[in-house]
């Protein structure tokens, strides 16, 4: 990225939230993969004279994310209606809240920056379109599917205080770990339960010229929020250096060219004509209800790094990867809570245990706690070294036996017979005479070859202790 240059982005960012019913009617908001519009009704299809009701639900869940958010939450908000026109608009306006919005002033902090939050407002989204083509403009023709209409959002939107796309990336991925952790919400980009806009404009830190602002859509992953804004901030840096206006426009990302087009001229708040919700009145929140639900939120994902990196002296990095996901970790703390040991546990789960589910997928992991206690009992007693533990623990961990079942079905059990072991060296080092040689004329490397054949002929059931011992006794003298 050019020095000369330098990004200014901001995010408005739509979460789905996981109501049971839709934010002003009683239809179920799971919409996704139901047939097409199935689950409807006069209210979210805005049929004349029927009338919304606002969900308690969709604002517990609002107050939740606001809360989480470091926002200051409004006692008094309000909705109102913003006016379009677009085939999965059926009312030809949504419901928003404009003016009042629920919450306001807020920050996440990222890399050590606080990211400021300006408001958390609730609206409902609007409906799918269904192409014949690749997208409208390539369609002969295109269908509407309701399902999603009425549907509850929050829509979170950003100061411009992000810096680069790789930041807006890890933006978006610590708010959809904080979003799972207190079960407002999915997250996942690829089924639209998280949305995201954004707007970017570009700095010449020597003239202190900015161009004008840029929003760009059609983000569907992490990874594509921050391929669109590398895009855009390169296209936009190569127009000032020509000498050339920036549009004030609306482009969308296309995943297929990796390229932005443009879609339509920027709008203007006004250009949506905002006016109050005639339908619902002013939402008056109870202050002694709003801070029951802001405290039965779960330790949050920056405290809970703190307490694993302060009382399990993790590194921030390892911390941080098991405290991502809210299952993993609550599974490594229930596990620590047995074995006592959270540095050993922290090694299995991010590197055995992660291995499995990358290659199995998590559904397929059939595992509790009592499965590492017996384990590292098992290693620690002498039972098993911790090569086979692996094995022991991958079988354990598709099949759901116990450690020790397999143990002994599959006779895996360590020897650790020391004259047995002494019996085995002797005969290796007797069937080895030149690799004895070059050993003790300083090829140090050739320990190992005789450690591996001790190993092979006990088929790696030797404790690796005990053949260590043996061995430099009787090659070392020690």
């Amino acid at each position: 990225m050019d020095n000369r240059y330098r990004p200014v982005i901001g995010l408005e960012i739509h979460v789905q939230l996981n109501t049971k019913t839709k934010a002003f009617c009683d239809c179920s908001a799971e919409v996704f993969d139901l047939e097409p519009n199935s689950s409807i009704c006069p209210v979210c299809t805005g049929q004349p004279g029927a009338l919304p009701v606002p969900s308690h639900e969709m604002f517990e869940l609002g107050i939740k994310i606001a809360s989480a958010l470091n926002c200051h939450i409004n006692l008094y908000s309000r909705f109102d209606r913003k006016n379009y026109f677009y085939p999965d608009l059926p009312k030809g306006y949504q419901i928003t809240q404009f003016f009042h919005p629920l919450s306001e002033r807020g920050w996440l902090e990222v890399d050590g920056k606080k990211i400021r939050i300006t408001r958390i407002h609730l609206e409902e989204d609007a409906g799918k379109l269904l192409h014949s083509g690749d997208n409208i403009t390539k369609s002969d023709y295109s269908l509407v599917d309701m399902n999603r209409c009425g549907v509850p959002l929050a829509e979170i939107v950003t100061e411009p205080d992000i810096e680069s796309p790789e930041q807006a990336r890890i933006f978006m991925e610590k708010l959809r770990t904080i979003l799972r952790y207190i079960g407002v919400s999915t997250g996942d980009m690829e089924k639209g339960a998280m949305r995201c806009d954004a707007n970017i404009s570009v700095v010449d830190t020597i003239t202190g010229k900015q161009s004008n602002k840029v929003e760009v859509k059609n983000m569907n992953s992490f990874k594509f929020v921050e391929k669109a804004l590398e895009y855009e901030f390169d296209r936009i840096v190569q127009l000032m250096e020509n000498g050339q206006e920036v549009e004030r426009e609306t482009r969308g990302w296309n995943l297929t060219t990796k390229s932005t087009v443009s879609m339509r001229s920027k709008e203007e708040s006004h250009d949506y004509r905002y006016f109050p919700e005639p339908d619902i009145p002013p939402v008056v929140l109870d202050s002694e209800y709003v801070e029951k639900i802001k405290n039965s939120l779960p330790e949050l994902p920056d405290d809970r790094l703190r307490r694993f990196v302060n009382d399990y002296k993790l590194s921030e990095k390892d911390a941080w990867t098991l405290v991502e996901d809210k299952k993993i970790a609550d599974f490594f703390e229930e596990v620590v809570k047995q074995t006592k040991e959270p540095k050993e546990t922290a090694n299995w789960f991010l590197t055995e245990l992660f291995r499995m589910i990358s290659e199995h997928g998590e559904d397929k992991i059939h595992i509790n706690p009592t499965h590492f206690v017996e384990l590292f009992q098992l290693m620690r007693d002498g039972k098993i070294s911790r090569n086979m533990a692996k094995d022991i623990f991958q079988e354990s961990a598709l099949s759901g036996k116990m450690p020790s079942e397999i143990v002994k079905e599959k006779g895996l059990e360590q020897v650790d017979d020391t004259k047995l072991i002494e019996d085995i060296a002797k005969k290796v080092i007797e069937a080895h005479p030149k690799e004895v040689e070059g050993f003790k004329n300083g090829k140090e490397g050739l320990f190992g070859f005789f450690v591996g054949q001790v190993m092979k002929e006990t088929k790696g059931k030797a404790n690796p202790k005990t053949v260590n011992e043996i061995l430099n006794k009787f090659l070392r003298g020690v």
